[in-house]
């Protein structure tokens, strides 16, 4: 395949580098994906919902989304007493909610604390329900500006009021959006079939499926970790079980071989042409009663912890084969933060470019402080389709970039999922 690459200055501050040709992903395929009830993936979740709320009260109340940053959340592990049939929680969990928020525009009040605390029962009563009597929550949440306000005499700087505008219009994003930070974003397209089964099986085992409904003592502390290679397909997993509803230990092995069938029946729909091996639960030693059998069906509930950013990427999935980058995007304003917006618009970039094109497509946006948002310091897109023009290429980078505002409306709507 013949490999093209050009690289383009938009400006004297932009650069555009298009590559054209690449080989295709390699065949070995190593996923891993968090689920719903995972401690991780619940603070990333909870994050990202305080982000929304606060947007839309203040949209609501200003008519402008306030700055805000819930992305540092953290949730420390309870402590918890598991038998068959039952169980109790002994300690809490603590929610320490770590970040910065605008409590007044002018003469109105942001009662920031009491949306966080509404916010946050909120988010456990619908996700673990059992723990909804056994929170703490923390706030460590500062109105204090970003460094680079420097004092002179009779100047007050203007960035010393970002988080305490006068008026909706001294916010600088209503004149001109700009990049928050050097940042950057990563995207590909499109999933391989093992890595949309891996998503699949791990959304049914721990979010609201069939499988789930159906049986209430499926907890939703899931991970799913699977190597393809070929027809290969190797997966170890773990599924919790709800103590109160597993009343002794020939109960748990059923529902475990229940939970073993459901994988292997998915991955002869999704992969028939993959030989696959499940390990479910490999830590248990059944003859010791030392099995994945949980009070509320979250680790959380005992000991575990969950930070903001160290679970599933912006695409839902962990894949060291594939690029990626560390950024914890949910909980950062959604206006203009670009950890979070230029993730979300590469992932956008690369499903476009392989719906129109075909082929594997690959984008990197890469800001610099203080520079255009829709005009990345650096853009590189990689493709395996040769035959793809530069200008088409970027009339697709330009149609997402453009469209900001838009991306904003759906994150706060709750229309993108990033975990």
């Amino acid at each position: 395949m013949t490999s093209t690459r050009s690289q383009t200055p938009v400006s004297a501050d932009c650069q555009f580098t298009f590559e054209g040709g690449i080989p295709d992903p390699p065949a070995t395929t190593l996923i891993e994906r968090k689920g719903c009830g995972h401690p991780d993936t619940l603070a990333d979740n909870l994050a990202e919902e305080l982000s929304r709320r606060y947007s839309r009260y203040t949209l609501n109340a200003v008519g402008a989304v306030l700055h805000h940053n819930f992305d540092k959340l953290a949730l420390l592990g309870g402590g918890s007493e598991v038998r068959y049939g039952g169980g109790r929680m002994l300690q809490p969990v603590r929610v320490l909610v770590n970040g910065r928020a605008t409590r007044s525009c002018g003469s109105e009040r942001i009662p920031v604390d009491e949306l966080v605390v509404e916010t946050v029962h909120g988010f456990f009563a619908g996700r673990l329900r059992a723990l909804r009597d056994h929170l703490r929550v923390e706030l460590n949440i500062t109105s204090n500006s970003s460094p680079g306000a420097v004092h002179t005499e009779g100047v007050v700087p203007e960035r010393t009021g970002w988080f305490a505008p006068g008026v909706v219009g001294q916010l600088r994003e209503r004149r001109m959006l700009l990049a928050n930070d050097t940042s950057l974003g990563t995207g590909w397209a499109p999933l391989s079939p093992v890595e949309a089964f891996v998503s699949r099986l791990a959304d049914d085992l721990s979010g609201p499926s069939d499988f789930r409904r159906a049986r209430p003592w499926c907890g939703s502390d899931v991970k799913v970790m699977a190597l393809a290679d070929g027809e290969r397909l190797d997966v170890v997993f773990c599924v919790p079980q709800c103590s109160p509803h597993v009343p002794d230990r020939s109960t748990y092995l059923r529902n475990r071989e229940e939970v073993l069938d459901y994988a292997t029946a998915l991955a002869s729909e999704l992969l028939p042409d993959h030989k696959a091996a499940f390990r479910l639960n490999a830590r248990d030693i059944v003859e010791r009663d030392e099995l994945y059998l949980t009070y509320t069906g979250s680790s959380i509930e005992s000991g575990d912890e969950g930070v903001v950013g160290r679970g599933n990427r912006v695409n839902g999935l962990i894949t060291p084969l594939r690029p990626m980058n560390v950024e914890g995007a949910n909980g950062k304003n959604p206006v203009y933060h670009v950890g979070k917006l230029y993730n979300v618009a590469a992932r956008r970039i690369a499903e476009r470019l392989h719906e129109r094109f075909g082929g594997y497509a690959e984008v990197h946006l890469v800001s610099a402080t203080g520079q255009s948002l829709a005009h990345p310091w650096q853009t590189l897109v990689r493709m395996s389709r040769a035959d793809v023009s530069e200008e088409s290429v970027r009339s697709v980078v330009r149609g997402v970039l453009d469209g900001f505002p838009r991306l904003t409306s759906e994150l706060i709507d709750g229309s993108i999922a990033l975990a």
